[in-house]
């Protein structure tokens, strides 16, 4: 008996431990690191899958211009019943008959059919018939058209792959700015956990000094006028923080509740991040995928003017066909083989303007392949010129953060001796919060400095 009696309470203590271990784990909340959610928004963003379907179908058409290098094959089948012959003739057969002739027929035929020789008779055919075919034309010189056309092909795909690189980048820099302006709401929130502590303390010491006599009640008031104003704070920061968990799940395609979802803050101390490398403006503009964009569109405007002069040049074709046709009553099948020559004249004319603008097209490229890379190497300048004042400002941030916890010390230690007054305390530790809010401004425009500088230098 005993033994079934301890069996059972392990047995019951095993259920129990499963129980609250299971318990645990369902009532914990998943944290996200910042490489966990750009990972997340690389596989499952609407953006990111778009350009990805974009590359399948530059790839499928890279493959059709493929198949123009081969010959058409084609096949035709006609069926036709009219309501008359196409080809009728009337043929009077007396008028080839001589006298000779006809004393020659009058000895072998009966009367009667040497009077139907006399009468005309009508002759016709093709009143219905069956037609049927199959071609095959491989094209020998089109004007370059085909190989040109494979060429803008394979330019169309690598565009696809530097446009999916773009659409990743954008959604990285989103998720990235999503990420740290949610950082910053939860740094905020805990500046603001801290200001309740301290308020807190105070409200301890200022009802202690109000019993004592050496305080009005009017300084309690000014206390609670500073925690309800903290309160508010707390609630517009809960609510960003929840608009921008929902703007994080909808970015990263992440299959959880915003409710139910959470980021792993870093600390924030007075170390400043260590900073990118600056890089080689000129050594840098290759890897950007701006850059290579427009050096894609030259290539095409290149070709595509090329593919305008083809199509005024002479077409040749060769070709082979089997066909079938019984529209003499028998039944005829033949071969063929086959040239064409096709040489455009009056199209010419407007053939001419047309080649005209594509070059004025592929002159525009090619100056916009200039400006462009002009402007992006200003862009990079710019991006670190805003990676070095977001460290300077940061630098300053924390200076003021000693400065203000300074000066709040003091004015404790003089309100406490009654030199000070309680306004003069919540002053200093409303600058002491606002010194490490600018903090954490800082901090987070120093990360969005360094996330567009490696973004302009296609890091």
């Amino acid at each position: 008996m005993k033994i079934r009696l301890s069996e059972l309470m392990k047995h019951t203590l095993c259920t129990l431990f499963v129980f609250f271990l299971s318990c645990g784990f369902a009532t914990a909340q998943p944290s996200f690191s910042l490489a966990q959610l750009r990972d997340s928004a690389l596989q499952n963003n609407i953006a990111v899958r778009r350009a990805r379907h974009e590359i399948d179908a530059a790839k499928e058409q890279r493959k059709e211009a493929f198949t123009h290098f081969f010959p058409s094959i084609s096949g035709t089948g006609l069926w036709f019943n009219a309501n008359r012959a196409m080809a009728e003739k009337d043929i009077d057969f007396s008028q080839y008959i001589d006298q000779d002739m006809g004393q020659v027929l009058a000895q072998l035929l009966p009367p009667e059919a040497l009077m139907a020789l006399q009468s005309p008779v009508t002759v016709s055919m093709m009143k219905s018939g069956v037609l049927a075919g199959v071609m095959a034309l491989q094209p020998v010189y089109v004007g370059g058209r085909i190989v040109n056309g494979n060429e803008l092909a394979r330019i169309g795909e690598e565009a696809s792959v530097l446009q999916l690189q773009l659409s990743e980048n954008e959604v990285e820099t989103q998720v990235e700015q999503y990420y740290w302006q949610l950082v910053s709401l939860e740094q905020k929130s805990r500046t603001l956990d801290a200001v309740d502590t301290l308020l807190a303390t105070f409200m301890g010491d200022v009802t202690a000094a109000v019993k004592a006599g050496v305080a009005l009640r009017n300084d309690l008031l000014q206390v609670q006028l500073r925690q309800n104003e903290i309160a508010s704070q707390r609630l517009k920061l809960n609510n960003g923080r929840s608009l921008l968990k929902m703007l994080l799940v909808q970015s990263c395609g992440i299959n959880t509740d915003a409710d139910h979802f959470d980021v792993i803050v870093p600390e924030i101390s007075g170390a400043a991040p260590e900073l990118i490398p600056q890089a080689d403006a000129d050594a840098s503009i290759a890897l950007l995928p701006e850059y290579q964009l427009l050096q894609k569109n030259v290539e095409a405007s290149v070709l595509q003017r090329k593919m305008e002069v083809g199509k005024n040049l002479p077409s040749i074709a060769v070709g082979a066909g089997y066909n079938y046709h019984n529209l003499l009553e028998n039944n005829r099948h033949f071969g063929m083989v086959f040239a064409t020559v096709s040489v455009p004249i009056t199209d010419w004319w407007g053939g001419s303007y047309a080649i005209r603008r594509k070059k004025i097209a592929e002159q525009e490229a090619k100056e916009q392949l200039d400006d462009n890379t002009a402007m992006l190497k200003i862009r990079m300048q710019k991006a670190w010129n805003d990676v070095v004042e977001a460290q300077s400002q940061f630098a300053l941030a924390q200076n003021s953060i000693e400065q203000a916890e300074e000066n709040l010390r003091i004015h404790r230690n003089t309100y406490r001796v009654g030199t000070s007054t309680i306004s003069d305390l919540l002053q200093a530790q409303l600058l002491q919060q606002q010194a490490f809010d600018q903090r954490t401004d800082a901090f987070i425009a120093l990360q969005n400095a360094q996330l567009a500088y490696r973004q302009a230098t296609g890091r």
